[in-house]
C-alpha cells in the first residue's frame, strides 16, 4: 500500500479528524495482515484493489442519523456467502453468490481480528474473481 496517507485521504476526511484516525487504523491493520494492496480515492470512497476491489471505506449513512454515531466511518467487503453477524449494519446479494457487507466502525477497537478477517477473506475472495471466469 503505497503510502497509508496521501493528500488525497487528507482532503477525503477533511472536517473529519476522529474518521480520519479510524482510517488510518484500518488501513495500516489491512497492510499488516492483508499485505499490499492499491488505494484509490474516489468521491465517494476508498477502494482497496488486488487487482480486483475488495474492501472499501466511506460514510455509507447505514442508520438513521439519530442513531449514528458523529464520526465514523463504513468498511464494505465482498464475499461468496452471508455473514450473520450483529456487527453487519448491512448485507445485500448483488449477485447470486456475492454478497456485499456494511459495517459501521466508530471506535479504533472495533478494527478488531473479526474485522480483519472477514476483509482478508474478501481479499482472498475477490482474486478468485479472475480464476471463476476463465472456468466458466
Amino acid at each position: 500500500m503505497d503510502g497509508i496517507m496521501s493528500q488525497e485521504i487528507f482532503l477525503f476526511f477533511e472536517g473529519k479528524p476522529q474518521a480520519l484516525v479510524l482510517y488510518e487504523t484500518f488501513a495500516r491493520r489491512m497492510s499488516a495482515e492483508v499485505g499490499e494492496a492499491e488505494v484509490r480515492v474516489q468521491k465517494t470512497q476508498i477502494a482497496f484493489s488486488k487487482g480486483h476491489n475488495f474492501a472499501f471505506v466511506s460514510f455509507l449513512p447505514l442508520r438513521k442519523a439519530a442513531e449514528r454515531p458523529e464520526e465514523y466511518i463504513v468498511i464494505t467487503f465482498g464475499l461468496g456467502h452471508r455473514v450473520d453477524s450483529p456487527r453487519i449494519d448491512g448485507a445485500v446479494e448483488p449477485y447470486p453468490n456475492r454478497w456485499t457487507h456494511h459495517v459501521l466502525i466508530s471506535k479504533e477497537e472495533e478494527i478488531d481480528g473479526e474485522l480483519m478477517g472477514w476483509v482478508k477473506a474478501a481479499a482472498e475472495f475477490s482474486s478468485q474473481k479472475g480464476q471463476r471466469r476463465r472456468r466458466v
